[in-house]
This record gives C-alpha cells, structure tokens and sequence, in this order.
C-alpha cells in the first residue's frame, strides 16, 4: 500500500487536520514531528508540547497507528524519512513562523531532488496570508480595513471528521518523548502550568464548550476583567493547533444568542489573523521596529529593573500579580498584558525585544505572530500601534479592570489583607493600615521602584526625540 508522510508542526490534532486528510487520500499515513532547534522554544512550551504530543500519541495508537518523533534538522529529517518508507509524497500545514518557511522551502529541494511531492494546507490561520491586500496590492498595515476585509473572505472548511483507523509508522524507528526531557525537574515549576491546563485535542474541545456556554453571551462585557473567567482561554490550545481556528470560528458562529460578545469575540480571532498576516509580510518583526524611526529610540539598560519586573517585585500590585501569573500558570489575561508590557516598554523604558523574550519563555501560548506583533503594538513601533502618548497607568487599570483587588490577592498574597481602598497603591497607605494588613514596605513588600508621574514624563520626552507621532 502507498504511504504518504504527514509532517506535524503546529496542527497537532486528528479531527479537522486538511494536511492529515490529504494525506489519507493518497494511501497508509505515517505521522511525524521533528524537535527542531532552530525554533528556539522556550520553557513553559516545551512543557506544553511534551504532553500534547503525548496526548496525540495515544489518540493515534487508539486508532491502531504511531506517532514517530525525531529530534534533529527537520529539513534533513524529513525527506531522508520519506525515502526511507517510499512515501509518494509529504504533506504539512503551512507555516507562517519565519524558520518553519525556511525549513518548508529547504525541505521541498530535498524532496523535489529525490521526486517526492510536497504539499501544504492552510491550517493555522482562517486566510491564507499571501491572498489577502489592500486595493493598491500592498499588504495592510492596519487593523481596521484588513479585518473588514477577512470577515468578508472568511468561509471556514467543513468539519472533517477525525479517521477511524490511521495504519501506519508502527515500523519505523522513533525516539521516546520522555526520553527528550522537555518537563521540569529540578526545580519543578510546572506545578501551577498542571493545575490550570489540559495540553491535547481533548482538552482543546472542553475549553471551547465551556467558553461558548458559560462565557461567551457576555465577552464584549467581561473580557477585560482578570479578575473573571471572561476570555476563552483558547490561545496555546490553538497556537499548538490542537484545535483548529475553522472549527473555533465556525463553533462561534452557530453558537447562540448572536450579540455583541460573539461579535467581538469573531473580531478577537482575526486580531489573531492579523498578527499571522504580519508576521508573513515582515519575517523580522520578532526584533526589528516596523516603524523606521523606532530604531534610534533611546531605550535603558537597567538589568536590575528588568529583574523586577520579570519576577514580579515591581512594587506596582497590578504589574506584578500579572507578572506573577505569568509564572504561575504559563499564560497572562490579555488586559494584564498590555499593563504589564506598557510599563516596561513606557514606564521603564526597557526595549520591547526584552519583554517579548521573557514572554516567549514564560507563555504556554507563545506564538512569533502574537508575541512580536502584539508587543510592537504597546511599544508604538508596530502597524496600529497604540499612540507614543498612551501610557497606561497600571493604578488607575488596577481600580477600573480589578475594583475589589480580586485578581490582585489571588496572585499577590503579602497584600490580600490590605483594604480595597489600598490595594492597588499600598505605598498611599497609612503606617497602621500597612501594619495591620501585615505589610512592611521594602521588606515584605517593594516600594514602586518608578514613581509613574516622573516615568510617563520621562517617556513623553523620549518618544518626543524621535519625533514621536499617534
């Protein structure tokens, strides 16, 4: 029987998988994935992937197949694994990270050379980038048209059912995941990542379902509140492809009542669609401005600060509890992320490129589109960057976004015990109200190590060098 070879990359799902079909129509599939380090990825990914992959493991061995993993240079891996089985061709989902494009264009010169067909099928983003321009032919650069634009052009696939039966790769050589040692030991910081996540095509259902019945009528509403369950909570299950954003549009869609918060929660995803369009069109955006201008912006070295801020020791209670929840559970609520990135970015004047590593380290969802785009937005840098003159005031988003300090005391504990009043700027508090909630500041807790006012001024008049525009 034919075989043909399925290279998975971020599509790691049986159930609507265009590749895995394509690759089931030309005969017996044997499905691989390739640890390459030419991703770079970061720690908290790696702890994801490890049992996604083992969650897709056993969905493949339940349906009579073997998932074959190697670790190594996919573009050597791949098409000497190919010839190896005969395949009569290799089938992918398209890539829009800048090295899976390289690794796909490498891999295809193989294949051509050993006349071995290479296909690939939109699978990670709702648009195939390359399709998708303004009137003029030139890429968009800003949110608006292009989301006008996509919603006309979005007609997700049809669900396609997962294969009963996927025969294949039980005789070819594959390492053991466990033997990759992508889990935590020593130490083991993996314990909140357990606690908060269910990494695999499973768990990637059962959060979709919760989201459409229990929070999505009121997203437009609750979305902004960390201190809620309001967001879907969807991002690394979709960014490992566990689910696909077919299936995530088309389940929205149909899901009732129609409203405002399924509408905004449509034009959410294609935020989404337009960092992957980015990313496409500008393959550096993870370190280069978009911006030509940002290049000479006069950003600080302060290590010390950067240190603070990572670990949550800002001595700004909103700051730090999302810091603080980035630790914890591998992932930030999406207001959580502007405050924090803005304070860096503005309040610190730390280059954007800092914070978008420690994300990309520390994120379950770290995704080169949303990282980069999303931190170039905050910085002012990006296309449809936030004005130079928006500084956010992480206080006055404590009050608006976390008005009874919820968020604040779940991931903040030294200051659970501090008055509402308090607690998003205990530095304000009387000597007895801190004693009396436990709090000593400088010891038990940091003093703010930037006073805002003087912070968002010093911002203004950097931004204000490079000529600075909204």
């Amino acid at each position: 029987m034919a075989k043909a070879l399925l290279w998975l990359r971020n599509d790691l799902r049986l159930a609507d998988n265009p590749a895995l079909a394509a690759a089931l129509d030309e005969g017996e599939v044997v499905p691989l994935y390739v640890l390459d380090p030419v991703a770079k990825l970061g720690g908290a990914s790696l702890w994801w992937l490890h049992h996604s992959l083992a969650s897709l493991r056993d969905d493949i061995a339940g349906r009579g197949g073997h998932l074959v993993v190697r670790r190594g240079d996919a573009t050597k891996i791949v098409p000497a694994l190919a010839r190896k089985i005969g395949a009569v061709s290799v089938h992918a989902g398209q890539a829009h990270e800048p090295w899976l494009r390289e690794s796909d264009r490498a891999a295809a010169e193989a294949l051509a050379r050993l006349d071995i067909p290479f296909h690939r099928q939109r699978s990670a983003l709702l648009l195939s980038p390359e399709h998708i321009a303004s009137r003029s032919g030139d890429p968009y650069r800003v949110y608006t048209p292009f989301s006008r634009a996509a919603f006309d052009a979005v007609h997700p696939r049809s669900p396609i059912a997962p294969p009963d039966r996927l025969a294949g790769g039980g005789r070819v050589e594959s390492e053991r995941l466990e033997d990759w040692g992508l889990l935590p030991t020593q130490p083991d910081w993996a314990d909140g990542l357990r606690g908060a996540w269910t990494p695999g095509e499973a768990g990637a259902w059962a959060r979709l379902g919760d989201f459409l019945e229990d929070d999505l009528a009121a997203y437009a509403r609750e979305r902004d509140r960390p201190d809620r369950s309001g967001t879907s909570r969807l991002s690394p299950h979709l960014h490992w492809g566990e689910i696909s954003i077919d299936a995530v549009w088309r389940e929205a869609s149909a899901a009732k009542p129609d409203g405002s918060g399924k509408q905004t929660y449509l034009k959410e995803l294609l935020w989404r669609e337009f960092a992957g369009y980015l990313l496409w069109h500008n393959p550096k955006l993870a370190v280069e401005p978009l911006r030509a201008e940002y290049a000479s912006f006069p950003w600080r070295r302060a290590p010390a600060e950067l240190r603070a801020w990572q670990h949550g020791r800002t001595g700004i209670p909103i700051v730090d509890a999302g810091m603080r929840q980035l630790w914890q559970t591998g992932w930030m609520h999406n207001r959580m992320r502007m405050v924090t990135a803005s304070f860096l970015v503005k309040h610190l004047l730390i280059p954007w490129q800092e914070g978008a590593a420690w994300f990309w380290d520390c994120l379950v969802d770290a995704d080169a589109a949303n990282n980069a785009a999303s931190w170039q937005w905050v910085a002012g840098c990006g296309t449809d960057a936030a004005p130079y003159f928006r500084v956010f005031n992480p206080v006055l988003q404590g009050w608006k976004f976390d008005p009874d300090g919820a968020y604040v005391r779940e991931f903040m504990p030294e200051l659970a015990q501090l008055p509402d009043k308090f607690i998003q700027n205990p530095w304000e508090a009387p000597e007895d109200v801190l004693r009396e909630a436990g709090v000593t500041l400088g010891k038990t807790y940091p003093r703010p190590i930037v006073d805002l006012k003087s912070g968002r001024n010093r911002a203004l008049a950097a931004f204000k060098e490079i000529g600075g525009k909204g």
